[in-house]
């Protein structure tokens, strides 16, 4: 029986895929919180007591359907995390018959957002059932944002020509300086997750847990720290034309700066504007792809190899 052969671009569209995807059931869980229906499905794994899917004579009114939905995002994720893992499962036994490495880490890679789905099924029924407490919440999205961070590394990696590390594209000291945007890219989105825990969206109207901070202080100190990202993505910027980086580098650090400028206008209009839900969601689905962004400009500070036999390996499915 011939064999279906995938190319390595076809792939990475498919891992690309699963990042949109993932980033689309956080803007999608973010519009359940933002319209009040956290507990749309009051109860966990069925929707309400005796039913998977909501019924008609549910007290939730449209709320359970908005709920549901997102649900259900979840197995279609789940589908593609599973085609991923095929596919990077064939293709290290593509590679083995060619007498080429098998690229073990891209397994291991592709394996995360199957796992990452699962962990999140459950993540998600314990936020049900702690009756949307913030803590909960705020891990579920943090999960989700582990997610996009690992299946970034397995698009960029299933690209490169192979898995040894090889030179750097910049001064050591710049990559450093990658790592470091990296990490404050971490800790803005963490401490952003605490200003919406201590503001006014708890997800629906019997959701009243709030975390016991001043909303006002916790905004402001995200907001210091994301001065310090700036003020560090100038610098960066500043030294990779100095020192005549690739065009590639300088582009990713500019990317992330342009996302970075655009999100600072969007948080500081909806808190002006009282946190009006379309712009908190716009918000979050710019944190997404800004953090994405920033493990992007990590990655391309490095390049992987060897390069000469690993590009006519192509993955089988």
């Amino acid at each position: 029986m011939r064999r279906f052969r995938l190319s390595p671009s076809a792939y990475r569209q498919i891992a690309l895929v699963a990042v949109f995807l993932v980033g689309f059931i956080i803007i999608t869980g973010g519009a359940v919180r933002l319209t009040g229906s956290g507990l749309g499905c009051p109860t966990w794994p069925e929707c309400v007591d005796g039913s998977i899917a909501p019924t008609q004579h549910q007290a939730e009114s449209w709320h359970k359907y908005i709920e549901f939905g997102n649900r259900l995002l979840t197995f279609v994720l789940a589908a593609l995390a599973i085609a991923a893992l095929v596919g990077a499962w064939r293709w290290t036994a593509a590679r083995r018959r060619q007498g080429l490495p098998a690229r073990r880490p891209i397994i291991l890679l592709a394996a995360v957002p199957l796992l990452g789905t699962a962990a999140q099924a459950v993540l998600g029924g314990i936020t049900v059932l702690t009756g949307l407490h913030p803590a909960t919440v705020a891990a579920h999205f943090l999960l989700s944002i582990a997610i996009i961070g690992a299946v970034t590394v397995l698009v960029t990696r299933a690209g490169e020509p192979g898995d040894l590390p090889g030179p750097l594209q910049v001064a050591p000291h710049l990559r450093a300086m990658a790592w470091a945007l990296v990490g404050l890219t971490a800790l803005i989105v963490v401490i952003g997750t605490v200003v919406t825990g201590s503001g006014p969206h708890a997800g629906d109207a019997d959701a009243e847990v709030r975390f016991g901070f001043d909303q006002r202080i916790v905004a402001w100190l995200h907001a210091d720290v994301v001065l310090l990202f700036v003020g560090l993505q100038i610098g960066m910027l500043v030294a990779l034309s100095l020192t005549n980086a690739p065009r590639e580098v300088r582009g990713k650090a500019l990317h992330l700066f342009g996302l970075t400028a655009v999100n600072g206008v969007v948080g500081y209009s909806q808190l002006a504007a009282g946190l009006p839900w379309l712009l908190v969601a716009i918000h979050m689905l710019l944190a997404c792809l800004l953090w994405a962004a920033a493990v992007r400009l990590l990655l391309v500070t490095r390049v992987r190899g060897p390069a000469a036999p690993e590009l006519a390996a192509a993955p089988t499915t």
